[in-house]
């Protein structure tokens, strides 16, 4: 053989090699997901907001894509997180009843195939830095799902180890002096956790954003070479607030303001990061939230915006939640408004990453990477269930049309023993985004065949249940 020919074969080589390499890249593309608690649909200048100003996550919307009818599956913490994790709706997993606290001896099993479990199972670096919330047992924090390191607190923030014991007043007018003392960060007996083990105790909370985000950037400068999965689950607004004493304003009635804008700094940290390493086009970036303000905290709560109520409720304002995601094939500037949200996200990735999931774990996520990528102008998905924080079946959205069908609550000593008949509320979101016209009455038909639908889907998730972890007297 000529050297020429040598040449031009060793040439045709690398190009192959080139090629591979390029398809296998662009079907393992970095992924970042950023998590927020308790924060408002309408508290993003994007999505609205007067008071805060977010431009790094607003450069999120003008680089990728506005989501504006985004779902969580729970109005509550640890129900939403077990849905973005799975794909399932909470009940399925079982992890529908309410929040998780120190005292909880369940956590989410290590059987169920998290996003962590399936990115890690393609080779990808995986890491969570925040606010967990799935369970505080070493058997199901986050390296029992797919997890390669754990930093963060294991519950929500305003919760005390070991019995939940001992916390501050509440209120937002205990707050008020809470945020006037930042010292008042180690009242609450709040565990950071690396790995499995407490590290610090109690984490000073003025310093959680920028050391889960500085963590972040740390793991995604060591694996830059990717791929790689950030799972970045920030503690906060959930109360209590707190900031740096560098960026603090000392106004309690700005301390919601300065908390989300502290968060956007810190987002900009992060993107700068990706920018830097050459890695903003090859990484998903996902930012959302896992449910509506917390109202009742005022000035120490967010808002729902447009919406109808905020936390704890099946109201828009309970689970219409920002998302803006940014990435390969994702068109820039551009809003969505179909139907979509957590449980979609697992089969998502699945679809972009060109993998599939487990036959034997039925879930309830959609493959809705069309919408992503903006190859399709409709959603697979036109059906959403909504649960009650508590877990119980409420109601059920079809097309534009939601029913909620509330049960009465049981009277207490001093009332009526017989309790009022259960409330109907149908409302049509085309053109009742804020759910104030209840139309019940003018359409039987509608609220007889969505009830119907509503029974027989929540009927088969409740046959197929599966079971949480639950820590046993031996262990």
């Amino acid at each position: 053989m000529s050297f020429h020919a040598r040449v031009r074969g060793a040439f045709l080589c690398l190009v192959a090699v080139w090629g591979v390499a390029s398809v296998v890249q662009a079907a393992t593309p970095n992924v970042v997901l950023i998590f927020t608690d308790d924060q408002g649909y309408g508290d993003l200048s994007c999505f609205g907001s007067e008071t805060i100003r977010t431009p790094n996550i607003d450069r999120l919307a003008r680089e990728g894509r506005k989501f504006t009818n985004f779902m969580v599956a729970s109005p509550v913490c640890s129900p939403s997180r077990a849905a973005l994790m799975t794909g399932c709706y909470p009940k399925r997993v079982g992890l529908h009843q309410h929040v998780l606290f120190p005292t909880s001896t369940t956590g989410l099993n290590p059987s169920e195939h998290t996003v962590a479990d399936h990115l890690k199972g393609l080779g990808y670096a995986t890491a969570c830095f925040g606010k967990w919330h799935l369970g505080h047992y070493p058997e199901v924090l986050p390296r029992a799902h797919g997890f390669d390191t754990y930093l963060g607190i294991p519950y929500s923030n305003d919760m005390s180890h070991p019995d939940n014991k001992g916390r501050p007043k509440g209120g937002y007018g205990g707050l008020d002096a809470l945020w006037k003392d930042p010292e008042s960060s180690s009242k609450w007996n709040t565990p950071l956790v690396k790995d499995e083990a407490i590290i610090e105790l109690p984490v000073d909370q003025r310093t959680v954003t920028r050391r889960y985000t500085q963590a972040a950037i740390d793991f995604i400068t060591e694996h830059k070479d990717g791929p790689f999965f950030v799972y970045l689950p920030h503690s906060m607004p959930h109360i209590p607030l707190y900031v740096p004493d560098d960026v603090r304003d000392p106004d309690p009635h700005r301390a919601y303001i300065n908390t989300i804008e502290h968060i956007d700094a810190e987002v900009g940290r992060l993107l700068n990061t990706l920018d830097d390493l050459k890695l903003a086009d090859t990484t998903y970036v996902i930012y959302a939230t896992d449910n509506g303000p917390w109202l009742r905290f005022a000035h120490h709560g967010g808002s729902a915006g447009p919406l109808r109520d905020g936390k704890g409720t099946t109201f828009e304002g309970g689970q219409r939640v920002p998302c803006l995601i940014r990435g390969p094939g994702v068109p820039k500037g551009t809003v969505c408004g179909e139907l979509t949200g957590t449980i979609d996200v697992l089969p998502t990735l699945a679809a972009l990453t060109g993998s599939d999931l487990p036959k034997d774990k039925k879930i309830d996520g959609l493959d809705v990477s069309g919408l992503w990528t903006g190859k399709e102008a409709e959603s697979p998905r036109d059906e959403f269930l909504y649960y009650t924080s508590h877990g119980l079946i409420e109601g059920i959205r079809k097309g534009f049309w939601k029913l909620l069908i509330k049960q009465p609550r049981k009277p207490g000593k001093d009332q009526d023993a017989k309790a009022p008949s259960k409330e109907i509320l149908l409302f049509n979101l085309a053109t009742d985004l804020g759910e104030q016209k209840n139309v019940a009455e003018d359409h039987p038909e509608i609220v007889a065949d969505l009830e119907r639908r509503m029974i027989e889907l929540d009927t088969e998730i409740g046959r197929n249940a599966r079971k949480t972890w639950k820590k046993t007297e031996a262990e």
